[in-house]
C-alpha cells in the first residue's frame, strides 16, 4: 500500500489559542488545505470545477483530537478520498508529528453539487476524475 498524499505544514503562532496550542478551528483550514493540495496534484483547479458546473460541498465533518499542537510544530497532513457508487463520498485525513505522533484525526462526508440545479451530482467519483489529469492521485 502506497503512502497516501501529504503537504507539510508549520503551526504559526497567530494559529493557536490562549492555551497556548493550535485553535480547533485551524484543524479545519489545515484539512481543507490538504483536499485542494491534493485536487491540484491531481490537475483540478478551481477553475476547472467551476467551468465544468459543479463544486465540492462539505456534509459532515468529525475532527478528533488526540495530542496537542504548539506554534513551530511542523506536521504532514494526509488526505484520501473514498469513493462509493452513491451521491456521496468520504474524506479520510491525519495530522501527524514529525516523530509520527498521529494529533488529530478528520472523517469527513462530501459531494459534487451541480452549480445551476443546485443538487448533487451521481458519482462524484467519476466526475471528478474526468476533470484530472492524474486521476491516480484520487
Amino acid at each position: 500500500m502506497s503512502e497516501p498524499f501529504s503537504v507539510p505544514v508549520t503551526v504559526r503562532g497567530y494559529e493557536t489559542d490562549v492555551q497556548g496550542h493550535l485553535n480547533q478551528s485551524v484543524y479545519l483550514n489545515y484539512a481543507e488545505h490538504a483536499r485542494w493540495s491534493l485536487l491540484d496534484a491531481a490537475g483540478i483547479t478551481q477553475a476547472a470545477l467551476i467551468g465544468s458546473g459543479v463544486g465540492p460541498v462539505a456534509l459532515e465533518t468529525t475532527i478528533r483530537y488526540l495530542r496537542e499542537l504548539l506554534a513551530g510544530d511542523e506536521v504532514d497532513v494526509t488526505c484520501g478520498f473514498e469513493w462509493g457508487e452513491g451521491k456521496t463520498f468520504r474524506i479520510r485525513q491525519t495530522i501527524r508529528k514529525k516523530d509520527g505522533t498521529v494529533a488529530a484525526e478528520i472523517t469527513a462526508v462530501g459531494g459534487l453539487m451541480d452549480l445551476k440545479a443546485r443538487r448533487l451530482v451521481a458519482n462524484a467519483g467519476e466526475v471528478l476524475k474526468g476533470l484530472a489529469t492524474d486521476p491516480s492521485l484520487l
